[in-house]
């Protein structure tokens, strides 16, 4: 605690009188100052007891008010007048103006000199600093001790709330809560989020105070590399030791999130490569144990997920491994050719998290593969990339997308050059045949054959023309297309071309 006025004048050896109310000696001592001016403020800083026996004080109350005034005005802890010297007791009226003012004044005998006084406040001055560094020594070991133990970041988080009375919030770079002690303080996130985005636009260091539902919040950045944001808040005003504490913790968080993203981004290229492997030669290490791929690789029957968002993969690569790592059976998370790749056995409880990954977070679309085994990755990986593209508010699983037609898999401008130029003789014929007034229809009747498998009667008779009729207009579109429409691959490309014009019509 800090030396105050009540501590001196409770000091039986410097037998100090105290001409103030009680309730006005709880000012903090930061050194003890003897003068004579009249105006002594230029040679002060804020915190002194002032010591002077009145050399050049004049009686007048006009003058001994300004005179009180200017100490106060200066940040004075306090006023001592040593008596018998000067003035055989203190004056009246600067009695009545440090009442007036609020100023402390303490009475100084004559047999008590100034310099014992000043020896009494420096020895507890140093006494104070003493037991400031041992505290925050003892609170540094400690704080260490939790940050090297089982739970890391975690346990620093709730020590450091512990040691300073308050609480501790440890934010991400996007300013989302990671670690929390008490977990309520997690709801602070929020009203702090326009000064911690402040703090990060600094790019490099930087410090806050701010106050919030009553408690001073200090804001640190981690790191140059801005790892996180450490927020700590107490209700009474911050100490210097208790500065020292918070700054001892920004250390070792700032240590501990760059080892973890250095260890990250090793573990993140080492699956990267992993999974890369395995799509080139799934086959002959399918037949090694998972141990031999050094990773955390699931087994049994797998899916792959393709996971795609507004953000770069780095960050959606962050949020999975921060989310997943309480999970029981975490998926197996890789960046592969710039997507965010994940895989998980089947039916666990990654495979549930990430299925329900849109309906957490709409910016997020998943794509899900079939059921496979380690030889089927590539095919699976392919899958999963394939129904991502198509993943609009919730997962999409590869089989759904059969239900929608093969064109879904098809980029859109592809589908519609490919089928302009293959069908591209038979539109220019219809066109011209109905400016010459001829209806004969080509691209109508190659529509309806094909809906009718090739079956003559059943599409004449919708077309409403003889089967002969139909016979001739299909001789002419193979002549027109130069193709046979007695081959299958034939049929099914011009199917699906007319299923392109027909949407773009």
């Amino acid at each position: 605690m800090p030396l105050t006025l009540r501590d001196l004048v409770a000091d039986p050896e410097l037998r100090l009188t105290a001409h103030a109310a009680q309730d006005v000696l709880h000012h903090p001592i930061t050194w003890v100052h003897t003068s004579e001016l009249d105006d002594p403020t230029p040679f002060l800083e804020g915190g002194e007891v002032l010591l002077t026996t009145g050399l050049g004080l004049s009686p007048d109350p006009e003058a001994c008010q300004d005179y009180v005034d200017r100490l106060a005005a200066a940040g004075v802890a306090g006023l001592g007048f040593g008596v018998g010297i000067n003035h055989r007791e203190i004056p009246r009226p600067l009695v009545d103006a440090a009442c007036r003012t609020g100023l402390p004044l303490l009475e100084v005998p004559r047999e008590v000199p100034f310099i014992a006084i000043s020896k009494s406040v420096s020895r507890a001055l140093a006494a104070e600093e003493y037991a400031e560094l041992r505290h925050t020594g003892r609170a540094q070991h400690e704080l260490a001790r939790a940050a090297s133990g089982a739970h890391g970041l975690p346990a620093l988080i709730d020590k450091l709330a512990g040691l300073v009375g308050g609480w501790a919030l440890l934010l991400d770079p996007a300013g989302m809560p990671r670690h929390a002690s008490p977990q309520a303080a997690a709801s602070a996130s929020e009203e702090l989020g326009p000064e911690v985005a402040r703090l990060l636009r600094k790019r490099g260091l930087a410090t806050s105070v701010v106050s919030l539902r009553g408690a001073e919040i200090s804001l640190q950045v981690l790191g140059t590399r801005a790892r996180g944001v450490l927020a700590v808040g107490r209700a009474e005003p911050w100490t210097t030791t208790e500065h020292h504490i918070v700054n001892s913790a920004a250390s070792l968080l700032t240590l501990a999130l760059e080892q973890q993203h250095v260890v990250g981004d090793a573990r993140r290229r080492l699956r990267a490569g992993t999974f890369e492997l395995l799509l080139r030669n799934a086959g002959e290490l399918a037949r090694r144990p998972p141990s031999e791929l050094l990773t955390e690789f699931p087994v049994g029957e797998l899916r792959v997920f393709s996971v795609a968002g507004t953000a770069d993969t780095d960050t959606v690569l962050d949020m999975l491994e921060a989310e997943t790592a309480a999970l029981a059976h975490p998926p197996f998370l890789a960046d592969h050719d710039g997507r965010v790749v994940a895989v998980a056995a089947d039916a666990s409880q990654g495979a549930d998290w990430l299925t329900g990954l849109p309906q957490r977070d709409a910016s997020l679309r998943v794509g899900i593969s079939e059921p496979c085994t380690l030889d089927g990755l590539a095919t699976a990986y392919r899958q999963a990339v394939d129904a991502a593209r198509h993943a609009t508010g919730a997962a999409v699983r590869f089989s759904e997308l059969a239900g929608h037609g093969l064109l879904r898999l098809v980029p859109t401008e592809d589908a519609r050059a490919f089928a302009g130029s293959l069908l591209a003789p038979l539109r220019e014929h219809d066109a011209g045949t109905r400016r010459g007034g001829a209806g004969d229809g080509l691209m109508s009747s190659l529509r309806e054959w094909l809906a009718q498998h090739g079956q003559w009667d059943p599409a004449a008779s919708r077309l409403g023309v003889h089967r002969h009729t139909l016979r001739n207009r299909i001789r002419k579109v193979e002549g027109l297309l130069g193709r046979s429409l007695d081959q299958p691959g034939v049929r099914a490309e011009l199917w699906l071309a007319l299923q392109v014009i027909e949407q773009d019509t």
